[in-house]
């Protein structure tokens, strides 16, 4: 059993009803499960209110009830006998700092990295992840693709989890032994106090576009600003790109020591001499950084937005006492499934597979494989159903403008005709010149990119990334990519 008042120490509240004084056995948001003993914090959601639980929470002998609305007869007709209620101005705030408190403040114990932005933060999570392991360091990973504690592997649900999740994971990272984790943080983890209650010693912003502006998410872009910066409110080292235009914006308010990189001048690690190399399915980036640390790196990834995260992973390890020679040697090996991962099937041609799920992410994606001048361009995708449709207007028109060749596929058709949304999607090619095909079934839209594939070509598949599955009338079926591929060899009898 534990203390009431030792839990609540580092909230701002009012006793309603009761007293402090007491103890409880579990901390539980669900009211499902609800016993004699727990403390039970009322989250007001997009489709329920647990304020609506207090009566149940009271004949259910909770210790503890906690809101952030007065609680009158109507809630409690025979009063709360057993149970103290307090009030305070957000749940969702008081909810993360007692996840906090019950799982004994694990964050004080690790290394905490969080990367906000709205480019580049799962690759910047690896990158830096593949650095410090190679300096000898324990690092766990929360992020979009999985979670990665010691050797458990997790797919993820949420990119930042909610916070009893999150401080559950933490706990568990120190139980197996980690001392650093790096984690991305979501505007939305962020807006809903997720991470409240987490001492970060280094935060990073990455760069910031209009994204995630909509019904539940941001009313607007001045609002997903001011949700990424409150990281920066949050940590005692704030690494941020300095070359991004509304990086002031982000900074407003910090109250962190400020480390900047970028390709501009006067930043504290720039890169130069920047360099496209390699080739097949090898294509890569060279750079010498400057500023702080001195020395040449290779990474093995294509366009200048990953030479940007690895600037970034470079200053984050420099700034942990990280030698040259780890970095250098560690930062080739990192690689991110479904971020630009190269899918091994002819000498003669690239394949990738990539997340870029949006016209804004297309478009970074297809100007950067354009840089490494190949005999065609050609770009597969499909867009999933149940979304807006100005989404598939807006990436056919990218890929019509950008690339030799478009095969427009299916997605995640959801609960939608996937003609219904290639014909959209046709619909913004047919604002350009460009040429395209139509194959409505993913692994046959593979298998042409694969049998037409000519000495020269870059082919992306855009859209399912790290994705195993394709989601139809609410029900999802295995599809991976990667096996796609396999097996359309293997059938072709090409051998890769």
């Amino acid at each position: 059993m534990k203390e009431l008042r030792q839990l609540c120490s580092d909230l701002d509240y009012e006793i309603l009803y009761g007293s402090m004084d007491g103890t409880y056995s579990e901390f539980v948001t669900d009211n499902r499960k609800l016993c004699p003993g727990c403390v039970f914090v009322c989250i007001k959601g997009a489709n329920f209110d647990g304020h609506s639980c207090i009566a149940q929470a009271v004949n259910a002998k909770a210790a503890l009830v906690v809101s952030e609305r007065d609680v009158t007869g109507d809630d409690i007709p025979d009063g709360p006998k057993d149970t103290t209620i307090i009030k305070c101005g957000s749940t969702r705030a008081a909810m993360a700092l007692i996840a906090s408190a019950h799982y004994d403040h694990p964050s004080k114990d690790l290394f905490m990295i969080g990367i906000t932005g709205t480019k580049g933060k799962t690759t910047t999570t690896y990158l830096i992840r593949s650095i410090l392991e190679q300096a000898g360091r324990r690092v766990a990973l929360i992020g979009t693709i999985e979670t990665i504690i010691g050797d458990e592997h997790e797919a993820a649900k949420n990119t930042t989890p909610d916070s009893p999740v999150l401080q559950q994971m933490l706990r568990r990272c120190l139980d197996k032994g980690c001392d650093t984790v790096v984690m991305e943080v979501s505007s939305q983890g962020l807006m809903l106090h997720r991470t409240l209650g987490i001492d970060f010693d280094i935060g990073i912003f990455t760069n910031i576009e209009p994204d995630h502006i909509g019904p539940n998410e941001h009313r607007d872009f001045d609002h997903y600003i001011e949700c990424k910066a409150m990281l920066f409110k949050q940590c005692r080292t704030g690494i941020v790109n300095g070359d991004d235009e509304h990086v002031d914006r982000i900074l407003n308010g910090a109250t962190c020591d400020v480390v900047r990189y970028g390709f501009g001048r006067g930043l504290d690690y720039t890169a130069e001499n920047v360099r496209f190399a390699g080739g097949g399915s090898d294509l890569a980036m060279e750079f010498e950084v400057r500023g702080r640390a001195n020395y040449p790196v290779r990474i093995n990834m294509p366009g200048r937005f990953s030479v940007y995260n690895a600037l970034c992973a470079i200053a984050v390890c420099d700034r942990m006492g990280i030698d040259k020679d780890t970095v250098v040697k560690a930062l080739p090996k990192g690689h991110v499934k479904g971020r630009i991962e190269p899918v091994k099937v002819s000498d003669d041609f690239t394949m990738l597979i990539d997340y870029a799920h949006n016209a804004m992410a297309l478009e970074s994606l297809l100007t950067t494989l354009r840089e490494y001048d190949p005999k065609r361009l050609v770009c597969l995708f499909g867009c999933g159903g149940n979304r807006a449709r100005d989404r598939r207007f807006e990436m056919g028109e990218v890929s019509g403008r950008l690339a030799d060749l478009t095969v427009i596929t299916s997605d995640n058709p959801r609960n939608e005709d996937p003609m219904d949304i290639i014909a959209d999607i046709r619909t913004g090619i047919d604002k350009t010149n460009g040429k395209y095909v139509e194959i409505p079934d993913r692994k046959e839209a593979i298998r042409y990119c694969i049998v037409n594939g000519r000495p020269g070509d870059i082919i992306v598949l855009a859209g399912k990334g790290h994705e195993d599955y394709q989601e139809i009338k609410g029900k999802k079926y295995p599809m991976d990519e990667r096996v796609l591929v396999a097996e359309v060899l293997k059938e072709e009898g090409m051998a890769p």
